[in-house]
C-alpha cells in the first residue's frame, strides 16, 4: 500500500454510537449490539430494485451501488454496525480467475483448479491497492455517508473457503474435490493457502485505511473438515492472518481495529478459535451459548447465534427465542447477531422484530442491574 492509499480517519463523520465496537473490545455497554449478516440483500424490496439494473459483480465493482446497498438496511432498522456490500470471492478474481453469479445458482468459476500445476495461473502478487481499489472506494464513500450513525465493517473469506470455491468451481454439498488437494496435494494445498493469506492480509488492512472500523473474516465452509485439518490448512492461516493485519495497522498506527473470526459449524475446534488472535468469534446456531462461554473461558466476546430460520416464526416466538438467547449469553461481552446470513424471503418486519426485541430485552437487563 503506498502512503496516497491511506486515509486520514479524522477526515470522517464522528462516531455516534460505538456499541458494537464497545463490546467487540469487551468494554461495558449498555445494551446488547445488533446487526445481520447479509442485513444488506435480497429480502429488501430496495435491494432487489437497485440490483436489477446490473449484473452481481458489477454492482460489487461500483462505489456508489455498494454504498447504497450497505446504507439500505440501516435506513429500516437501528442496527448497530453496518457491513460494507462485496463478496468473498473478489479475492479470486483479483488472483485472475473468473467468476460469475448464475441467478438461482450462486457463484461459477469456468476455468477452477484441477491440479497442482494450475496453480501458474495465478497472480501470485497481487497490488491490491489497484485489483481491489473499487472495494476500498466503496468503504470510504460509505463511510463518509453513513455520517457517523454507526461503525462499519470490512471482511473476506478465509484461505480454505476461498480454496473450495477456486478448486470446486461453485458451490458443493461434500468438497470433495477441494478436500482431495488436502490428501493428494498437501504441499500444493499450503502453497495455495499462503498465496491467498498474502493477499487477504493485504487487502484487510487496505479495507482498515480506506475507513473500515472493525473486520470480519468468514471460513464458511469449516464444517467440511475434521479437527486435524482444520488444524492444519485452516487454523495456521486464521492465526497468520489476525497476527499479521494486527501487525501491520500498528504499524500504520491504526491498530484500534477488532477483528471477528465466523468459522461456520466448527464448534470441534471452538478453543482453539478462541486463542486464534481474534477479538470477536462469530457462532453458528449449533452451539448453545452456555457452552459457548464455557469453552471460549470469556476472555474473548461472542456474536451470534439464532438459527436465520427462525426469522420464519410469529413476531412473539421471535421475541421469546431472542430473550433466552440473550439470557443465555449475558448482555457484557456480547453481540447479536444470527448463526448464518439471512435468506431471500425473509420477512423485513420480522427482522425489524428481531432487533428491537434484542435492544429492548438487553437494555431492560442493563438497567435493572
Amino acid at each position: 500500500m503506498g502512503d496516497g492509499d491511506l486515509s486520514v480517519s479524522e477526515n470522517f463523520p464522528p462516531l455516534k454510537n460505538d456499541t458494537f465496537l464497545r463490546a467487540a473490545w469487551g468494554k461495558v455497554t449498555d445494551y446488547v449490539p445488533v446487526w445481520c449478516m447479509r442485513q444488506a440483500g435480497r429480502y429488501l424490496p430496495e435491494f432487489r430494485e437497485t440490483r436489477a439494473t446490473q449484473d452481481f459483480f458489477t454492482a460489487c465493482r461500483t462505489p456508489a451501488i455498494c454504498c447504497e446497498l450497505t446504507l439500505q438496511p440501516l435506513r429500516r432498522f437501528p442496527l448497530d454496525a453496518a457491513i460494507i456490500f462485496s463478496d468473498i470471492l473478489v479475492i479470486p478474481q483479483a488472483l485472475g480467475m473468473e467468476v460469475t453469479m448464475v441467478p438461482g445458482k450462486g457463484p461459477m468459476f469456468p476455468n477452477p483448479l484441477m491440479e497442482p500445476g494450475d496453480l501458474i495461473k495465478l497472480q501470485e502478487n497481487v497490488d491490491v491497492s489497484q485489483e481491489l481499489a473499487y472495494v476500498f472506494q466503496a468503504i470510504k464513500l460509505t463511510r463518509n455517508e453513513l455520517k457517523g450513525k454507526v461503525p462499519l465493517i470490512g471482511f473476506s473469506g478465509a484461505p480454505w473457503t476461498l480454496m473450495t470455491y477456486m478448486i470446486e468451481g461453485g458451490g458443493s454439498n461434500t468438497m470433495a474435490k477441494a478436500k482431495r488437494w488436502l490428501y493428494q496435494f498437501p504441499e500444493a494445498s499450503h502453497k495455495l493457502l499462503k498465496i491467498l493469506t498474502n493477499v487477504i492480509v493485504d487487502y484487510l488492512v487496505g479495507q482498515v485505511t480506506a475507513g473500515a472500523q472493525a473486520l470480519q473474516v468468514f471460513e464458511s465452509h469449516a464444517g467440511h473438515l475434521g479437527n486435524e485439518q482444520f488444524t492444519e490448512f485452516s487454523l495456521l492461516y486464521l492465526r497468520e492472518i489476525a497476527h499479521q493485519v494486527k501487525e501491520q495497522l500498528k504499524v500504520l498506527g491504526l491498530d484500534q481495529v477488532p477483528m471477528i473470526i465466523f468459522a461456520k459449524d466448527a464448534h470441534y475446534a471452538l478453543e482453539d478459535i478462541s486463542q486464534s488472535g481474534y477479538d470477536v468469534v462469530g457462532l453458528d446456531w449449533t452451539i448453545q451459548p452456555k457452552v459457548a462461554r464455557e469453552r471460549t473461558g470469556k476472555k474473548v466476546t461472542l456474536q451470534g447465534n439464532m438459527d436465520p430460520c427462525a426469522l420464519y416464526a410469529s413476531k412473539d416466538k421471535i421475541s421469546e427465542t431472542v430473550k433466552k438467547m440473550i439470557d443465555e449469553f449475558g448482555t457484557q461481552r456480547y453481540i447479536a447477531n444470527l448463526g448464518h446470513g439471512m435468506y431471500p424471503d425473509m420477512d423485513p418486519e420480522h427482522v425489524a422484530t428481531f432487533v428491537d426485541a434484542v435492544h429492548t430485552h438487553s437494555r431492560q437487563i442493563c438497567k435493572n442491574k
